[in-house]
This record gives C-alpha cells, sequence and structure tokens, in this order.
C-alpha cells in the first residue's frame, strides 16, 4: 500500500472549485480521484497523481460503485472533500419542489451518502478526514480555528449557510443543513479516530454564477417579474473582480487540511469578514442591509395590481362562457 494520502473529491468538472481541488492536493503529492457525473467526466483534470473517476452523489449506486472502486485500487481513503453541488436561484415561493428537492438531495443528501459509504472503511483503519463544503453565509458563527484530533473528515458548507440572503433560498437552506450534520458528525465519528471539518468559502470565482445564471435567464417570474435583474445579480453575485481565485483558494483549503493540526473550520475568500460581522448583528440591520441590496425596499403594488387585473379578466372570460352557454340553452 502506497504511503501517498489517498483522497476523493466530488464534483470536480473543469470551471469549478473542485477542479483546482484536485491539482491543489496533487501538487502536495496525493493520490487523488477526480470525480463528477457521467456527463462531465470528460472535463476531469487529467495532471500527474489524478484519477478521473464517474460518481452521483444522488445515486446510491453510482456512490458505492465509486467507492469500492477507490478500495480496490488503494486499499484505502484518507480523505474525502464533499464538494459536489448545485445552485438554485430564486424567490423561495415560486421555485418548484422539484428544483428544490434536487438541490437538497445533492447538496446535503449527497454529502451524507458519500460519508455513509466511506465511514465503514475509515472506522476500519481507525482513521480518515471528511471536508464537508458549507456557504459563508450560514457559518460564520465562530471564526475560530481549533485542533479537534489526528484524522479529520472535511464537510464543504457556503458563508450563506446561516446569514441567508434573498433569491437564494434553496441553496441557503440545503447548506444550513450541512452546517448542522457536520457538526454531528465530528462528535459522532471522533472515537473511530475520523475527524469531520467544515470549509466555508467567501466569494469565490467559480462557473457557478454562469450555471445560475443560465437557470434564471428564461424563467418568468409571476409575483416577482419586476425584481428579474435582482434575481440574475445575486445569481452571478460570486463574479465580481473582487472575487477569490479558485486556484487560490483551493491551495489554502489543501495546506489546512494536510496540516498536523487542521482547523475544525477553515473559512478564506473574500467578503467573509463582512458576513460574519452579519451574522453577529441584530435581525433587523441584516435586513436593513440586505433588503437594500436586492432591491426589496420598494412595493409590490403595481405586481399586485396585474394579477388582480388578470384574475378579473379571467373571471370576465369564466362569466362570459357561462352566460353563452345559459343563453344557448335557452336558446335551443
Amino acid at each position: 500500500m502506497s504511503d501517498k494520502k489517498v483522497v476523493l473529491i466530488t464534483g470536480c468538472a473543469k470551471g469549478g472549485i473542485g477542479y483546482e481541488y484536485c491539482k491543489a492536493f496533487a501538487e502536495k503529492n496525493c493520490h487523488v480521484f477526480a470525480s463528477d457525473i457521467g456527463s462531465r467526466t470528460h472535463e476531469l483534470p487529467t495532471e500527474s497523481n489524478i484519477e478521473g473517476l464517474e460518481l452521483d452523489v444522488s445515486s446510491d449506486e453510482s456512490v458505492a460503485s465509486a467507492v469500492s472502486s477507490v478500495i480496490a485500487k488503494c486499499g484505502k481513503i484518507d480523505i474525502v472533500i464533499n464538494n459536489a453541488g448545485v445552485g438554485c436561484p430564486g424567490p423561495l415561493v415560486e421555485l418548484s419542489l422539484d428544483e428544490v428537492r434536487k438541490t437538497w438531495e445533492v447538496n446535503a443528501l449527497g454529502q451524507l451518502r458519500v460519508i455513509q459509504n466511506v465511514v465503514p472503511y475509515m472506522a476500519e483503519q481507525r482513521s480518515g478526514r471528511i471536508v464537508n463544503i458549507g456557504m459563508v453565509s450560514k457559518t460564520l458563527d465562530t471564526l475560530y480555528w481549533t485542533y479537534i484530533s489526528k484524522y479529520w473528515w472535511i464537510h464543504i458548507r457556503s458563508v450563506v449557510g446561516k446569514v441567508a440572503t434573498p433569491w437564494a433560498g434553496s441553496y441557503s437552506t440545503s447548506k444550513a443543513s450541512v452546517h448542522s450534520m457536520t457538526n454531528t458528525l465530528r462528535l459522532e465519528l471522533r472515537p473511530f479516530g475520523i475527524q469531520v471539518l467544515l470549509v466555508i468559502p467567501g466569494v469565490v470565482r467559480s462557473n457557478i454564477g454562469n450555471a445560475g445564471l443560465m437557470k434564471v435567464a428564461d424563467k418568468e417570474w409571476k409575483l416577482y417579474s419586476e425584481f428579474k435583474e435582482a434575481i440574475a445579480e445575486r445569481a452571478n453575485a460570486s463574479q465580481t473582480d473582487k472575487s477569490t481565485e479558485a486556484t487560490l483558494f483551493a491551495k489554502h483549503v489543501a495546506k489546512k487540511v494536510l496540516s498536523s493540526s487542521p482547523p475544525r473550520e477553515i473559512v478564506f475568500g473574500h467578503m467573509t469578514t463582512l458576513f460574519g460581522l452579519l451574522y453577529w448583528s441584530p435581525l433587523w440591520f441584516r435586513d436593513y442591509f440586505f433588503r437594500n441590496r436586492f432591491d426589496l425596499n420598494k412595493k409590490v403594488s403595481r405586481v399586485q395590481e396585474q394579477l388582480i387585473l388578470e384574475l378579473h379578466w379571467g373571471l370576465v372570460q369564466v362569466s362570459k362562457y357561462v352566460f353563452d352557454t345559459i343563453f344557448v340553452a335557452i336558446d335551443t
């Protein structure tokens, strides 16, 4: 068995942060298994120390097969990076439940599905690091990094997990569950020598913004038609000139994960300080900030009037139809 650390990373297609994670860990002389869904395996990195692997985190069979494949080749898995995730921009009340369900299935249950398949092997070897990805607006309840134990499992959560933002409710709630799951697993897996970390990215440049824009481009919102531009802006919020480069972010995470004393939480990237302050701010101030930031101060009377007009028009048509039907019946 090789002395190299065996690292399994999900969601590694080109353009995303996972792609950069693969290169960062490979540069640290790890044996990296880069994975993604079947339709995107051709976009996986091909550098030295990296092997491509098909893995769909929303499929029990796919996850089990991928984990078994890594074990068969290397006999162990030292580190898992739960990076796979999808966005779902838009107002919660107008998103279809299928869209919301898919977001939670990939972002939350997908991470747990990978964990449940890997933990038996890590428990047997009494070592492992699990990294979950969260989001900065959810997890900046602490800005301290603390040593837990010798082996780690890293969960990646986004910064919006605790400070949820408008137009990202589905994504925020899925990441909030990752935060809670990580805190639970950190305690439950410690007796087996498995350590659980949470990565909290700030605003990091990747293709998730473009993917979000594509999802909302053709959406016709009913209640929120006047907010179409604000919703699109939120979908692409991470793609600014000040966004942290994905390469820099991935190298920072790899260094922390592979260190002898990794922190419980790895907080890094543009705007993490701002979201930390917002988390500790009174709710009235936080609401005020986001109302102004995402154009939610204006009244929606025009939208309501339009809906009333449409409803009135519909009632008129129904009445006309009923009247014509009765008139025809009487006439005949």
